[in-house]
């Protein structure tokens, strides 16, 4: 599956949730440390790397941040084709592969993607993953103010929500975390009026 979205919005986490809910194990494939100046070695680090992932099966191979791998240079030109390369491998191994091996690509923005890489067979699915409306929010708000030792019924989680409109939750859980920051300069605690003003900052 391809999880495509706004940076923030819970990709990273909903792919970790996929091998979770599985109970399998989770590997994290980072096209930045494949990258060699040796001519092959690319490919051939991407060959190991997939090859790891077989041996590991059943498993997710969590390919965070796709595009940044694959769409560097898509027409080869700057690069000696590498990244065509890289491309060509791993599309052969999605075709090939009989491992059981579950994909969970991110990427936030597919319009730097090959298309043969989303279409039907290669991939699954693509689902988008929103910025969350209200009540995801107030939820979001309620997580990151409980697992701060915090009283959720301290605080008006609606209000909270809708003053966060157009966050991300990455974006939630930082106004908690600067918030928390300032009422400790202030040295006060923090409250509701003082949660606002950060989200307002």
């Amino acid at each position: 599956i391809m999880l495509l979205g706004v940076q923030g919005s819970g990709k990273s986490l909903a792919a970790k949730a996929v091998a979770g809910a599985w109970g399998v194990p989770l590997l994290r494939l980072d096209f930045a440390t494949l990258y060699n100046k040796f001519f092959g070695e690319t490919e051939r680090n991407l060959r190991e790397a997939l090859a790891s992932a077989e041996a590991m099966a059943p498993c997710v191979l969590w390919i965070d941040e796709i595009e940044k791998g694959l769409a560097s240079d898509s027409s080869g030109g700057t690069d000696g084709g590498v990244s065509r390369r890289i491309l060509g491998t791993l599309l052969t191994w999605l075709s090939e592969r009989k491992g059981r091996v579950f994909i969970v690509a991110t990427a936030n923005d597919i319009e730097q993607l090959p298309p043969e890489l989303i279409r039907k067979g290669r991939l699954d699915e693509i689902f988008f993953v929103d910025l969350p409306d209200e009540p995801t929010r107030a939820e979001i708000f309620a997580i990151h103010l409980t697992r701060r030792e915090l009283k959720i019924a301290d605080f008006d989680l609606d209000g909270l929500a809708r003053a966060g409109e157009g966050f991300s939750g990455a974006e939630i859980e930082q106004a908690v975390v600067s918030a928390l920051y300032e009422a400790h300069a202030r040295q006060q605690s923090l409250d509701q009026k003082l949660l606002l003003e950060e989200i307002g900052r």
